[in-house]
């Protein structure tokens, strides 16, 4: 039914380079300014790019419970994979130990022949102590996938198949499965496809910034998604006028557009355990092309008022200074970015972010 890789616990912690006491003795940065906060493994790709070269392992979860730990915050949403009992249980048992919480990601079945490999994984992040995983519909921008729309149509239907594939395996599981809003689905679609589903186990991963590429104000869709929220993606964004419509970016938490402390009183008046996961990926800012043709392909009913609206607030809100390009910089600088946006998040959120 899966694939385990035959590793003992031993040889598990060994490749984090220490041993379970060891990687919990490890001073926390900023521990006593701790609060319900995570990161996602996605802030770092700067770092796991470097991995794939042979620097510093960060991307498996072990590694980044414990780098995360340094850190100061309270837990991770990572890819754990489908590994053995064995393997699985030392991970929890390094979160419970460190007092961290653990989120999976997982990929969806694409078909009845995928079903084995995603069953595992669940049952990998449940035994790994993993409530609730992450997921996509779309790995791609609507706007960038898709020229016509009966291609997003047949797309719509496919994430469909794959989420009723999904629904008994976590439900029999009791893990809840958290869909991100990935630039794919603008609200209202989301929550219709969600409602066709109709499992309570398959709710949201909440993420604060994504839909304005979708001309949609970033407070209604946090209004109208936490109610189902699992987990979320907590990120400020940065907007850029550009040719052909804006330029969107994550920037430093505080530093955007978004009411981040509006936002997080919203999510917890009506799901208070939904933890606020960071995700700040350092990159190039991402086109929005919402005066093309092709941007209109899928999104013939959204009304122009919306486009109006984002455009106001794009020029509304210049930035300070131009949206980084991150591309532009040598290896050590896209590193010593990367770890400043981070840290700036951890300290923004102990500040203003702070459960009541």
């Amino acid at each position: 039914m899966n694939e385990f890789l035959p590793m003992t616990r031993r040889t598990m912690l060994a490749a984090c380079g220490a041993t379970l006491p060891a990687l919990i003795q490890r001073p926390a940065y900023g521990a006593e300014g701790r609060s319900d906060l995570g990161l996602v493994i996605h802030s770092f790709p700067v770092r796991i790019a470097r991995e794939k070269r042979g620097g510093e392992p960060i991307s498996a979860p072990l590694p980044f419970l414990a780098y995360a730990r340094t850190l100061g915050v309270d837990g991770v949403q990572v890819g754990i994979g489908a590994r053995s009992e064995v393997q699985a249980r030392a991970i929890r048992e390094y979160a419970q130990a460190a007092s961290m919480f653990l989120e999976g990601i997982v990929s969806l079945p694409r078909d009845d022949t995928d079903l084995a490999r995603f069953e595992a994984e669940i049952l990998t992040a449940k035994l790994a102590g993993a409530t609730v995983v992450r997921t996509v519909m779309l790995s791609g921008r609507r706007y960038e996938t898709f020229t016509t729309a009966a291609a997003f149509k047949r797309a719509a239907e496919a994430s469909f198949q794959m989420l009723t594939r999904a629904a008994p395996i976590v439900s029999r599981e009791k893990v809840r499965l958290a869909v991100e809003n990935h630039k794919d689905f603008r609200s209202d679609e989301f929550l219709a496809l969600l409602k066709k589903v109709g499992n309570d186990d398959i709710g949201v991963c909440l993420d604060l910034g994504n839909n304005i590429a979708l001309l949609e104000d970033p407070m209604e869709v946090v209004e109208a998604l936490a109610p189902l929220a699992f987990t979320t993606h907590l990120k400020d964004m940065g907007v850029e006028e550009s040719r052909d419509g804006f330029l969107l970016a994550e920037v430093a938490l505080g530093t955007g557009v978004l009411d981040l402390p509006r936002m997080a009183k919203a999510l917890r008046a009506v799901r208070p355990e939904a933890r606020l996961v960071i995700e700040m990926i350092t990159r190039d800012p991402l086109s929005v092309p919402c005066l093309t043709d092709q941007y209109w392909a899928t999104m013939a009913d959204v009304p122009a008022r919306h486009l109006a609206r984002t455009l106001t607030q794009v020029r509304d809100h210049p930035p300070t200074r131009p949206l980084d390009r991150v591309s532009l910089l040598n290896s050590d600088a896209q590193l010593e970015r990367e770890t400043r946006n981070v840290h700036q998040c951890i300290e923004f959120s102990r500040k203003h972010l702070k459960k009541s």
